[in-house]
Formats: structure tokens, C-alpha cells, sequence
């Protein structure tokens, strides 16, 4: 194994590319000029910014509890930002470039300072006078509102009053034109139960539950509440400083949609996150920030600033829920407690999991593990899943969920193929069994489950499952047919079939229809959980290899790559009937056809099989070797991104012994 990991790491060094058949790896040499250049070597984009996220700061040691850095730390760091290039812009600049302004400088830097501590008075603004620094300022307002003499609850910690401001040091810096003071809400900085097992849960962005009714919040309770919240400390800083706040600072950075729609509704104008990666301009109310906690030395301070545009990487399980569910709850959480292990022992990065119920593997969605208005709810778990897997286990969660393939009402239109033998339509028992995209009612109630979806647990993304897919012979239910000859299709399906330039149009109307049904889809999560979350969608492979495919399938690899913020191909050999001593070979054509779109291999994640479902008997067990073998596989021919499905960590499937060093983010380090 080890000679296996020193053989890629000095090929990849030496500058080679990878190219394995099935029998032996051929290294073709690759040019200094033609290699992949960091991103960090790159200049920012027009028009991007950087944002540091600090909070208190001390001239002693520097309390983790506060997420405090030294204030010799602080200066070290703003001078380096300044001698390598960094310009310091203000939230005014920010605007002014949002709106057609001047355009920010390059290498443009924001600082932040939450929670209202005294040392931003006492220490912070010091610096920025003597350096000229502009700074953004987010106190939470009861924090500052707490008499003298009394200590603060910040969030369940008892802390001296003397640690944070007073509204007449908030009146002092309202007149500096080096501080733009925003919000961090009037007292919603706290966790609160979200969830029939206990999980604390940030309150600005969850609905609460409540154990003794054993009932969610309502919509309208939870809008209330936030909205007597944002009101409060609006108008408790504009009484302070004469001027409305236009700044939202999100209290652990969990943002939340509807939040968000209060904010602005409060004349909220940017709102800052702690996701990755650098601002836009066009984009204020998503802003990421780097976090810069556990007071860092100046070396690695300046390794996570610079790093801030390379490209994330994911390595990927993807998890049954059907696997973690068990009736009797004692049971079950032990199988909760047995995957948070193996899933933070396996070091990774992502979990795709599964939100809704297929126990009997027919594909068929017949129950959800959330609430929800149109399906039984096998049991309220997903939430609590999620949680324990971001908290826990440390990784990005993506809710895997259907598209089309939910059990609902049996009266609504199915997705029907058309038979050319006989001319007759019927629902095809070999496919998926899929609601029709063009009942707007169908629409309605699959919107509706994703809207409940958000409402009810905390994700990272949405991955759109693989049963969003249309053969060359579908849909020809009526309420489809009517969709086409509406957009100018004439004639039944054979009709179509029968004019090439007719049928590559259809094929490319049903891709598109699809695609827009996953934005509508995405948008109705966003509008509820908030503008950061992500999107990834599921692709057979025949689609990317044989781009003509696009018709047995309605999907097309550079429309998924220009959508999603991931594209996730279903790199799985066996499944397409590939002979196991022909699998690399295969693997590296997938990997190298998705390469020939520039930058395309940053934005997929290829998904091994870990169950061969072409065994004569059912499913077997494809060994952890073989796993990691395709693995080694995918990123000797250039993929950064993989994982497998399914990970069955009951029974510690596949071994991770052998799929570990293959697999983890952690033996292979990578920046995230």
C-alpha cells in the first residue's frame, strides 16, 4: 500500500499523467506549461473580496472559549496582509462596487469582529487608526444591553460584564469612518432543541421543537419570533448610532433563508456567513469569511489566507438511511452512534444521505425521515442524522433525494412510455416509477416536500438523485404531450422519433425541462435554508461517453456542469456491464472525457459501486481492495473528487483497512 501511495506522489510530483489500462499504468509526461496551476499563484477574479472573521482579542492568552487571538497576533497579521499586497476596503467600498461604483482594488481584504466584545474598543480600533484599517463590528445586542455588575449567558457561559462593550463605546465608534457597525441579532446567539432527540441547533436559522407538545414551530411562530428579533436590534442601533444597520452577521454562520427575507425586509443590505472561499460583489447577501480562531501563528495564518481560492475537494460515502433506521429506538442509536464513528474514522469529507425511506429497494419513494404534507414519515430522523454527521463526525452533509420517483397520489400523471410495436402507452415496470414533470400539480407537491425538507433539518446541499432521467420513448403521458405540442412539437411520439433534427430538439427540450424542474427545486430550499446551500446531481455514465446518449437519458454532462455545483457521474463499471480487467481503463476514459472541458474536473465527484448489483445471485460485496484499486484508479487519471456507494457500516463494509489510505481526506491531504 505504501509503495502504491509513494509511486503516485512522485509521479504527480515529476509531472506525469497517469493513463492505467487494464494491465499496466503508462505515465506520459507532462510539461511545466500544461500542468495545473494552484489557485493561490492566480489573480482574484474582478471585483472579489476576502473577509477575516475574528471575535475577541486579548494582550494574555488568547481563550479558545471566546475564539480570541492575541492582539500582538492580530497586529503581526495586518501587517503581513498589508506588505503582501492586501488592500483593506470598508463595507461602503463593497457597496458602492455592488452598485456600478468603483471597482474593488485587487487582493481587496474586509476584517470582521463579532459578538460585541470590549477589546474591539480597547485594542481593535487602536490598530485600525494607526494602520488605517476599515472594520466591520457585529455586537449582539443584549450581550452589550446587560447591566453593569450582571454577567453575560453567552450561550450557557457565565461571562464577566467587563468582557464585552457598553452602547456608549458603540456610540464612540459610530462617528469613525474605520468601523461599520452591523448586526448579530438582539439575543438570538444560542442553540436550542430542534429535533425529537435533543440536538441544539442554532435558534436564527432552525425552527425550535418542542418536547413537552412534541410539536415543530409553525412557520408563523418561527417568522415572529425572528422578525421581533431583527426589529429589536435594528432599532436599537439606529437609536445608538443615527443610522440604520445594513449589515447582518449571522451568529455561528448558519444562515437561514427565511431569515434572510426578514433582514432584507429590515433594510438589511449584505449578510456575512462562515463558508469558504472569497466574496462577490454580486452577491452580498452570501458573503463567506475565513475564520481565524485558535490564535494562529503568522505561518499558519498566511497558509490559510493564501489557500482561499484553491479548489475543494470531496471524498464522499454515501449513506442508507434504511441502514440507521431501526423501530426499536435503543437499537437505533446505536447504529447512529456506529456510523458517526466510522464515517470520522474514515477522515472524509462528505455525506450524501439518504432522506427518504426505500426499504425495499424498488426506488419507489414511499415515506420520508422528515415531516411533511404528502408522505408518511418513517420516522423523524434526518435532522438529527444530519447534525450528529456535521457536528460529530465533522463533514458536509448533501440531502439525497428523489426527483420524480415519490409514491403520491395515485391519481396524478406517471411518466409513460410509448411502445413502437404497438403504438400504446403504458408506465414501463423496468424504469423507475416516476411522477410526470409537466402536471403542475406534481410540481406543486414535489416543491412542497423539498420546502419541508428545508424547513425541518440543517444540510449543506441537495444531491438530486439518479431517477431524474427520460428514455427516448417518454414521457408520452398525455398531460406530456400536451407540454410538447404546446412547445411546438406536432404529432405522437413516433412522429417525432422519425424526423432526426425533430427528435435531437425533444431530446434537448426534456434535458432542459429536467434541469429547470432541479432549479425550481433548488430555489424553493434556498428561499427557506438559505442561499448557501449547495447542489449536485447524479449522471449515468453512457451521457458522458457517448454524448448521443443524451437521448436514452435527458441528460447532458456540460448542462449539469454549468448548474450544479457538483456533477456527480455514476462511475460504476460493473453496473455498465464492463469486465472487471477492463474497469480502469474504463474509469480513466470516464475521467479523462469529463477532463476535456476546462476546469470540469474541480466541479465532479465520480461514484464507485460497492455492491455488484449484475451478480447471478441479488448483490455481492465488491471487496474493499477492489475499491481502493478504483480509487488509485480515478486519481491517476486526474479526478480530485470521488466517493462509493453504499457504505454499510453496520457490518464495516467495505473493509476500511483497505479502503482508507485510497480514500481519505486525511492521508491525502488536500485543501477543502
Amino acid at each position: 500500500m505504501l509503495n502504491s501511495l509513494l509511486r503516485i506522489a512522485l509521479l504527480v510530483a515529476g509531472g506525469f499523467l497517469i493513463i492505467a489500462s487494464s494491465n499496466a499504468e503508462t505515465p506520459r509526461f507532462l510539461p511545466p506549461a500544461e500542468r495545473v496551476q494552484l489557485e493561490q499563484n492566480k489573480p482574484w477574479p474582478p471585483n472579489h473580496f476576502l473577509v477575516l472573521a475574528y471575535h475577541d482579542v486579548e494582550d494574555e492568552a488568547a481563550d479558545q472559549r471566546y475564539l480570541s487571538v492575541r492582539t500582538s497576533a492580530l497586529n503581526d497579521q495586518i501587517v503581513w496582509l498589508r506588505d503582501n499586497g492586501y488592500q483593506p476596503v470598508s463595507v461602503q467600498q463593497i457597496l458602492d462596487a455592488h452598485n456600478g461604483g468603483k471597482p474593488l482594488p485587487d487582493k481587496a481584504v474586509l476584517i470582521s469582529f463579532d459578538d460585541g466584545y470590549s477589546s474591539f474598543y480597547t485594542r481593535v480600533w487602536p490598530l485600525l487608526k494607526a494602520y488605517n484599517w476599515p472594520a466591520l463590528w457585529a455586537p449582539v445586542g443584549s450581550w452589550v444591553d446587560t447591566p453593569p455588575g450582571v454577567k453575560v449567558d453567552f450561550g450557557g457561559l457565565k461571562t464577566e460584564r467587563e468582557r464585552f462593550a457598553t452602547w456608549d463605546m458603540v456610540r464612540e465608534l459610530r462617528d469613525s469612518p474605520l468601523v461599520e457597525i452591523g448586526a448579530h441579532t438582539w439575543n438570538s446567539h444560542f442553540g436550542s432543541q430542534a429535533n425529537p432527540q435533543g440536538s441544539v441547533e442554532p435558534a436564527v436559522a432552525n425552527r425550535l421543537y418542542n418536547n413537552v407538545t412534541g410539536q415543530y414551530e409553525t412557520e408563523e411562530q418561527f417568522t415572529q419570533r425572528i422578525d421581533t428579533d431583527v426589529g429589536h436590534i435594528s432599532a436599537k442601533l439606529k437609536e445608538v448610532t443615527g443610522k440604520s444597520p445594513r449589515v447582518w452577521v449571522w451568529p455561528y454562520g448558519a444562515a437561514g433563508g427565511t431569515t434572510l427575507a426578514i433582514a432584507r425586509e429590515h433594510g438589511y443590505q449584505m449578510a456575512f456567513t462562515l463558508n469558504s472561499g472569497l466574496g462577490d460583489v454580486r452577491d452580498l447577501m452570501n458573503i463567506p469569511r475565513v475564520l481565524i480562531a485558535r490564535n494562529p501563528d503568522l505561518s499558519q495564518f498566511a497558509a490559510e489566507i493564501t489557500a482561499v481560492q484553491e479548489a475543494s475537494m470531496a471524498r464522499v460515502m454515501h449513506i442508507d438511511m434504511d441502514y440507521v433506521y431501526d423501530p426499536d429506538p435503543a437499537q437505533q442509536r446505536k447504529n447512529v452512534d456506529k456510523l458517526i464513528q466510522r464515517v470520522f474514522d474514515m477522515k472524509i469529507t462528505h455525506v450524501f444521505l439518504q432522506a427518504y425511506a426505500d426499504p425495499d429497494g424498488s426506488g419507489t419513494v414511499k415515506a420520508l425521515y422528515f415531516p411533511n404534507r404528502w408522505l408518511p414519515v418513517r420516522a423523524d430522523l434526518f435532522n438529527f442524522l444530519s447534525w450528529q454527521l456535521q457536528t460529530r463526525a465533522g463533514v458536509k452533509v448533501y440531502a439525497w433525494m428523489p426527483v420524480l420517483a415519490f409514491n403520491l397520489d395515485s391519481a396524478l400523471p406517471r411518466v409513460e412510455s410509448w411502445d413502437p410495436k404497438t403504438g400504446q402507452t403504458r408506465v414501463d415496470p423496468k424504469q423507475y416509477q416516476r411522477l410526470s414533470p409537466w402536471s403542475p400539480e406534481v410540481r406543486k407537491r414535489i416543491t412542497d416536500i423539498y420546502e419541508d425538507l428545508a424547513r425541518h433539518a440543517p444540510f449543506t446541499g441537495i444531491l438530486f438523485h439518479d431517477d431524474a432521467l427520460l428514455s427516448d420513448f417518454e414521457d408520452a403521458s398525455p398531460v406530456a404531450m400536451q407540454a410538447y405540442h404546446d412547445a411546438g412539437f406536432n404529432g405522437d411520439i413516433g412522429d417525432i422519433r422519425n424526423n432526426p433534427e425533430t427528435f435531437q430538439r425533444w431530446t434537448r427540450y426534456k434535458s432542459r425541462y429536467l434541469i429547470d424542474f432541479t432549479k425550481q427545486l433548488t430555489q424553493a430550499v434556498r428561499e427557506i435554508r438559505g442561499p448557501q446551500v449547495r447542489t449536485a446531481r447524479n449522471i449515468y455514465a453512457m451521457p458522458i461517453l457517448q454524448p448521443e446518449s443524451e437521448a436514452w437519458y435527458a441528460q447532458n454532462l456540460d448542462d449539469f456542469l454549468s448548474t450544479y455545483d457538483w456533477t456527480a457521474p455514476m462511475a460504476m463499471p460493473l453496473m455498465e456491464n464492463i469486465p472487471l480487467n477492463e474497469s480502469n481503463a474504463w474509469l480513466d476514459k470516464l475521467v479523462t472525457t469529463v477532463a476535456q472541458r476546462p476546469g470540469a474536473l474541480r466541479k465532479t465527484v465520480f461514484e464507485l459501486q460497492a455492491l455488484n448489483w449484475n451478480a447471478s445471485k441479488g448483490h455481492s460485496e465488491i471487496s474493499g481492495k477492489q475499491l481502493a484499486e478504483w480509487m488509485y484508479q480515478l486519481q491517476m487519471s486526474g479526478a480530485a473528487s470521488f466517493g462509493y456507494y453504499p457504505d454499510d457500516f453496520i457490518n464495516g463494509k467495505p473493509e476500511m483497512s483497505d479502503v482508507r489510505p485510497a480514500f481519505s481526506s486525511y492521508w491525502y491531504p488536500k485543501n477543502d
